[in-house]
């Protein structure tokens, strides 16, 4: 809150001051005051909130907002200071907003994996539903959740390996305060601080209504599991059609506004990407040329949006007998992934200035023309190779759903130190749940991975 205030107030203070306006002090009090009072009535320092997310879209949001309030106090009472230069100071809030928030956002991470800032979640449900539950909870750490204990339905064995506080019956119990009194004695030894249910077939809605009584009565919260996976949280909308509560999972984003702004993006951006860097791109091609021999470009067909092939460009980075000698690395059982794409870490084939351009990620630049093309995309998953493709299932071909993207959720997780499975759920994840803004995002994220350089050989 005060990187907030200070971030609104201070360069407002410091701007009118310098051009004698009049009451700098008072402006720049109400108009931190008014980032405060705007933020924290939409919620943004709520416990459950704050560092949770960092796209930049609510920031924007809450900027406007306060626009419109301190135009309609000056409005209220009379010429205070001059528009342009009151905005040119308050310019600096959002920024500021963002970069505490993603700070926040980084320690709230790192408290996280090392178990702090989290809370202690009881599982109660389907012994089947439960292992899954706890296996997907745990195979990430950028979550609140860790499991204490579970209250399994039945005597069936549990695989998860977390403790087992309790079992409620099989058979729907015709006193279902026995199933309350069960959870409650887990949730008070386990000194749980939320109860997650999983329903199944034997545990009812019924069963459910009067558990939930039971725990609203003690003061624990309940959260109910959908059964759904990867689905962003503004694609699902509750209704409750004769007291059923029903939730609405809009579809994926496919035509309209948003579609549009991306391709305007896409080809804007490529174009005048392509502009700047033509320097870049000569220097580039000097190095790769007077180092090894062969052409400075690498051309290779790929599969594109609906398995359409196209030819991809990059700048070369291996030795001109490349793709002839990864036959004998696969024979010989060099592949370091897990999956379908051919990767290593330290592959013999890759030229001393490649291995440079591959850190940098420069080696991708060439891929604007593609995008100008309309082939690929700024944002999206990265285009397969055409043997891979022939070895896909019906899971994986959902990647070429949409235009394949220079970059994407692929490079800012981790790029190859990802496995082929992670791989996969990110780029699945993006298909299903794209916006034009969570783009914007990624494209931000980029330039950090560019910089970290993890993952990229």
């Amino acid at each position: 809150m005060s990187a907030d205030a200070l971030g609104v107030g201070l360069p407002l203070l410091l701007l009118l001051g310098d051009r004698d306006q009049p009451h700098p002090l008072e402006c720049a009090f109400v108009a931190a005051a008014g980032w405060l009072a705007v933020r924290a009535a939409r919620r943004r320092y709520a416990a459950d909130v704050l560092g949770e997310h960092r796209s930049a879209l609510p920031v924007l949001g809450d900027w406007l907002v306060l626009l419109g309030v301190l135009a309609m106090l000056r409005t209220a009472f009379g010429e205070i200071a001059r528009p342009s230069l009151a905005l040119a100071g308050l310019a600096a809030g959002p920024v500021l907003t963002l970069a505490a928030r993603k700070a926040t956002h980084r320690h709230l991470i790192a408290d996280r994996r090392s178990a702090q800032a989290v809370r202690r979640v009881l599982v109660a449900g389907e012994p089947n539903a439960v292992d899954e539950v706890v296996e997907h909870l745990a195979a990430r750490t950028d979550h609140a959740y860790v499991v204490v204990g579970v209250v399994p339905v039945g005597n069936a064995r549990l695989e998860c390996g977390v403790p087992v506080a309790a079992r409620l019956d099989g058979v729907d119990p015709h006193d279902r305060s026995e199933d309350a009194a069960a959870v409650l004695r887990s949730a008070a030894a386990q000194h749980a601080e939320l109860v997650l249910v999983a329903p199944g077939p034997r545990l009812s809605a019924a069963r459910l209504k009067r558990l939930s009584w039971a725990l609203y009565d003690a003061g624990l919260p309940l959260a109910v599991l959908p059964g759904l996976v990867d689905v962003a949280v503004r694609r699902v909308q509750l209704d409750a059609p004769a007291g059923l509560t029903v939730l609405h999972i809009a579809p994926p984003i496919t035509r309209g506004l948003q579609v549009g702004l991306k391709s305007a993006l896409d080809r804007a951006g490529a174009a005048l990407g392509l502009l700047l860097l033509a320097p870049l791109f000569g220097l580039v091609a000097l190095a790769i040329k007077s180092t090894s021999p062969g052409p400075v470009f690498h051309r290779q067909t790929r599969y594109g949006q609906d398995s359409t092939p196209f030819t991809m460009w990059k700048f070369r980075t291996m030795v001109v007998d490349a793709e002839a000698r990864k036959a004998e690395l696969e024979r010989d059982g060099a592949n370091e992934n897990d999956g379908l794409m051919f990767k290593m870490r330290r592959d013999p084939r890759v030229t001393r200035v490649g291995r440079l351009l591959r850190r940098c990620s420069l080696d991708e630049l060439p891929q604007l023309v593609n995008v100008v093309r309309g082939e690929m995309s700024l944002v999206g998953p990265r285009p397969p190779l055409p043997d891979e493709v022939a070895r896909y299932d019906d899971v994986e071909l959902r990647r070429l759903a949409v235009k394949p993207g220079i970059t994407g959720l692929w490079q800012v997780s981790g790029r190859s130190d990802l496995s082929w499975d992670e791989t996969v759920a990110l780029d699945l994840q993006y298909v299903d749940n794209w916006s034009f803004t969570g783009d914007v995002d990624v494209m931000a994220r980029t330039l950090r991975a560019v910089v970290d350089g993890r993952g990229a050989y």
